[in-house]
Order: structure tokens, then sequence, then C-alpha cells
């Protein structure tokens, strides 16, 4: 077996994604709480490790279609790199390592229960989910959202109803972003069914459609926010916070407008984590809220 093969099948670069975990650590000001970013490290690697399992798994069930893929026939199971029987003897290995990372946190029980969540999240999108139409973006946005919930568990941070409607919208159009970029690479009808997915070529656009709405659906979120209690006891210059509306406003746009020119990948989190613009308009947001909570 190739071990650069197997941790290449183990997608370590979309591990990037469970940075997600840090999210109300943070929001709840406790970025320099040494204590609270180590319980953020194990949701991390608790959430990496399981993420790693199940792409082994939907790489053994989907190895014949992914032949077929114009880009996903280079994973290392369908190039022939690693066998199924190696991808299913790892999976349970990262299982077994990601739950007992249950045992470093002050009250397990929510965060175990954060773990089962998006596992069976994952298995039902895996097996079932991602063939229906829209339940399988309704099911990536909310496994996206189980990652900021486990921060949560893991920090004991109270959950926020605020981050929590926000993320949905916001992980539902990005969901929707990938989706669309996958059915432009597979416009012919037959092969997207042949791929085992529920959408027709002509479904394109209604996708475009709803997920620039969610997309706007965030900034009302964040604008409607505010003016909430919250905002007032977190910052002392809450108004500052109504600059972060047009930055969200403008990074969604842009998403799709290169989703609809054929320069998004599938997966835009990782482009966003990737692509420098996204990574400023980011900055951007943390300075603004750094000033909305220190400046006099």
């Amino acid at each position: 077996m190739s071990v650069t093969a197997m941790i290449r099948a183990m997608r370590p670069h979309h591990w990037l994604k469970n940075g997600l975990v840090f999210v109300p650590i943070l929001l709840n000001h406790d970025a320099f709480d040494p204590h609270a970013l180590w319980l953020g490290l194990v949701a991390f690697v608790a959430f990496s490790l399981i993420a790693s399992a199940v792409y082994l798994l939907n790489d053994i069930m989907d190895v014949e279609a992914d032949r077929r893929h114009p880009t996903k026939c280079k994973r290392p199971l369908a190039a022939g790199e690693i066998t199924a029987t190696q991808a299913c003897a790892t999976a349970p290995v990262l299982l077994i390592a990601a739950f007992s990372t249950v045992a470093l946190v002050p009250q397990p029980q929510p965060f175990l229960l954060s773990l089962l969540a998006y596992l069976f999240l994952a298995l039902a999108y895996l097996l079932f989910l991602k063939r229906k139409l829209l339940v399988d973006v309704l099911g990536l946005a909310a496994m996206h959202t189980l990652r900021i919930l486990a921060g949560n568990a893991a920090a004991a941070i109270p959950i926020s109803s605020w981050l929590l409607a926000f993320a949905m919208f916001l992980f539902l159009s990005l969901a929707l972003v990938k989706r669309y970029a996958e059915l432009r690479l597979t416009q012919d009808q037959s092969g997207l069914k042949k791929a085992g997915r529920g959408y027709h070529a002509e479904d394109i656009e209604a996708l475009s459609q709803l997920g620039m709405a969610s997309g706007c659906t965030c900034a009302l979120i964040m604008a409607l926010y505010v003016d909430s209690a919250n905002v007032k006891q977190l910052y002392s210059q809450p108004k500052l916070i109504w600059l972060i509306c047009p930055i969200v406003l403008y990074q969604m746009a842009r998403i799709w407008f290169l989703a609809r020119r054929g320069d998004m990948p599938d997966d835009p989190l990782i482009f966003m984590i990737r692509d420098w613009r996204s990574l400023f308009m980011g900055l951007v947001v943390v300075l603004i809220m750094v000033a909305a909570t220190f400046v006099p």
C-alpha cells in the first residue's frame, strides 16, 4: 500500500473546512484563551479524522462513477493506487481515533453527540441523501453547521441562534455552488443519472437562483444581528458590524459570478480558503470586529 496515496485519499486539504469549529470560540472573544483554543483543536482533529473515514467510504462506493468523472478519476482509489480493502481497513481506525478525543473535553456528552450527529448525517448523505434533489445540499449545509455546533460543545460555549441562522444560509449557498459546479462539468443528462445524482441539466438555473438568494439572506441576517442585544453586550461599537454586510454580499455574489462563468472548482469553501481576495475580505472582517470590540 502506498502511504502517500492513502493520505491523499483521506483528503487532508479538506481538513481546512474543519477550522469552522473555532468560529464560536473566536466570536466568544476567547481567541487568547489557550484552554479554549486547545478544546477547539481537539474538535478540529476529531472532525478531520471522521471526515477522512467518510471520504474513504465514499470513494469505495463511488469508485465506478469516479472513474467516468473528468476530475474524480484521479482519486487514488479510482486510479488504482490503493485498493478497496485497504480503504475499508483504514476507515474504522480513523473513527476510533476520532471518538477517543471525547475524553479530552470538559463536557464530553454534548461533544460526543455532535460527533455522532455528524457521522450519522455524513453516512446518510453517503448512502442515500446525495441522490435526492435539494435534500443533498441541505445535508451538506447541515454538516458544515454541525462543525460550528461542535466548537460550541467542545468549549462549552452557549449556542447563538444568530450564528446558527447565518451559518445555515451561508452553507446552503455554498453547497448549491458545489452542486452547480458539478452540474456544469457533466451537462449531459444521462451522465448525471449514471453518477447517481437527482439533478437534470435544465435544473442548473434554478440552483443558481436559489443559491444567490441564500447568499443574500446571509447579509440580511447580519444586518438584523447588529440591532440585537447580543451585539450590544459583546461589542463597544456595534454599529461597525454594519460594514460586514456589504462584504458578505460582495463575497457571495463574486462566488456565484465565478461559478456561472465555470471558474469555480467543486468545493467553494476550499476555494475561499485558498483565494487571496476571499482571504483579504476575511481579514477586513476580522479587523472590523476587532475595532467594534476594542474601540471605546
